[in-house]
């Protein structure tokens, strides 16, 4: 072999070897530096061990061992079947709550759907849909119009405690708030009055919440199949009460009907077209959930901690027995008085904290993007969670006390209390949930001295939290 023929093989050779370095290279920085973290199994990916800690009654745990382990920013898991993308702290629930249709979009679980939803509405059920239902509710939940209901919400919880609550020694307070809060979600929504209209509603509806985020396995005894039959129930007995309003409408009768209902079944959507009966169902199911399953959570923690912690119910009886003496006999609460109750509010707010009634909520991506130097793929979801900064001791010193003077002033820093969201996706019901919550505080500490009958009685999450018997409280008739 001469030399040039051996220098060619030699350049041959190196330029080969460079090129195949260079594209393992470029392979290898083709790559996204996804979030640390890990899958768990296949299919059901970490979602056994996201549920377990909730059951057990920690479910911050499941959060607080991966930021731990991973990282205190953002972490990868797979939940619900999904890649997912944890965001933690104030840092990530900003990047989230501001990111809405520039990095992320509205996602429900494939559960959730199959459960609320018809399924001849599944492929239509879009993204768009709840921001159309959103462009409604500002209207509806605005303070000008919560002030006409105030009245309304006294009266029936002054009805609900003299039925349900003065009759008896002791109470099971869990599933008397449930019916408390349908019943008023069902009369401000749809103007249905009627107590056996509304059961019909009530029994299949406390089948749902514990389906929405279970392994959507349609099976006979699952927590998912009895969600699904209990849906079904609730949609058709929907349907029912839509056609019934529908000819009302058509009728004129009620014609000043103020409920949200009527005002979807009146009101044409963004193309001219007027709502369809399903999706129309579609949407006060979700309306539904998300006023009833949360609030009745609410109410329940602040009863459990004004019963555990009398220093603090003294106060707030105090501050609501002002109010109480300067009304007439017979007088229901006004906007004015509610606006009174600042120190009860910081009660309910600190409840809140300590046992949020949601852990979070999911997005999808709509993009690419980086946070926290990770790339977020397009198509992943998205999860913020309240438990990496409700108990966190970087944004809440001594975090386990029950102090409601943290939101006394300007309260926390932004996007560290996160009840009810934050940004242009916060809970539009948040003013509607006040008033109940305060309306109920007073009518409550104003009629009855508190006693937790078993003080060590376990909260579970299913997702919400709930007392394991009920939250059994003792009541002392007040003169």
């Amino acid at each position: 072999m001469d030399f040039y023929t051996q220098l060619f093989l030699y350049v041959s050779i190196l330029y080969i070897s460079l090129y195949l370095l260079f594209l393992v290279f470029r392979k290898k920085s083709s790559v996204p530096n996804l979030p640390p973290g890990k899958k768990g199994w296949p299919i059901i990916g970490e979602s056994p061990a996201f549920v377990g800690a909730a059951k057990s009654g920690c479910p911050e745990k499941f959060i607080n061992d991966r930021t731990a382990k991973y990282s205190p920013d953002v972490f990868r898991t797979s939940l619900l079947g999904e890649d997912m993308a944890v965001f933690c702290g104030a840092a990530g629930n900003k990047f989230l709550f501001s990111g809405q249709n520039k990095y992320i979009t509205t996602w429900w679980p494939t559960s959730m759907k199959k459960v609320a939803i018809f399924p001849e509405t599944m492929e239509k059920f879009n993204k768009d849909d709840p921001k159309k239902m959103r462009s409604f509710l500002p209207e509806f939940l605005k303070p000008e119009a919560l002030q006409c209901y105030i009245p309304i919400m006294d009266s029936m919880t002054r009805e609900h405690m003299e039925s349900d609550w003065s009759p008896y020694k002791e109470v099971k307070v869990f599933p008397l708030t449930k019916n408390y809060t349908f019943a008023l979600a069902c009369r401000l929504f749809m103007n249905i009055k009627d107590p056996k209209v509304v059961s019909k509603f009530a029994d299949p509806f406390a089948r749902i919440a514990p389906g929405f985020t279970s392994v959507p396995i349609n099976v006979p005894g699952t927590p998912f199949n009895r969600a699904v039959e209990g849906g079904k129930v609730i949609r058709q007995e929907l349907l029912n009460i839509i056609r019934q309003r529908k000819q009302e409408i058509s009728e004129g009768k009620d014609a000043n009907a103020r409920d949200l209902l009527t005002r979807l079944l009146t009101e044409a959507d963004d193309d001219g077209s007027v709502y369809y009966e399903m999706d129309t169902s579609n949407k006060i199911i979700g309306l539904l959930i998300a006023s009833h399953d949360t609030t009745s959570t609410s109410i329940t923690v602040i009863v459990n901690y004004l019963a555990s912690l009398p220093h603090i119910y003294e106060k707030v009886y105090k501050e609501q027995m002002e109010i109480a003496k300067s009304k007439t006999p017979g007088e229901l609460l006004n906007w004015d008085d509610i606006q009174k109750m600042k120190y009860s509010w910081n009660v309910a707010c600190e409840s809140m904290r300590l046992t949020p009634p949601a852990q979070g909520s999911f997005r999808e991506a709509i993009t690419d993007f980086t946070f926290a130097g990770y790339t977020i793929p397009k198509g992943w979801k998205t999860f913020w969670t309240v438990y990496t900064t409700h108990k966190n001791p970087k944004y809440f010193p001594d975090p386990e006390k029950f102090d409601p003077s943290r939101f006394e002033g300007n309260g926390p820093a932004p996007f560290t209390y996160v009840p009810f969201g934050g940004g242009p996706r916060m809970c539009p019901g948040k003013e509607y949930a006040r008033l109940e919550i305060l309306i109920f505080m007073h009518n409550l500490v104003t009629k009855f001295k508190l006693e937790k009958v078993n003080r060590d009685e376990k909260i579970i999450y299913n997702p919400s939290p709930v007392p394991s018997n009920g939250l059994l409280i003792r009541l002392q008739p007040l003169k």
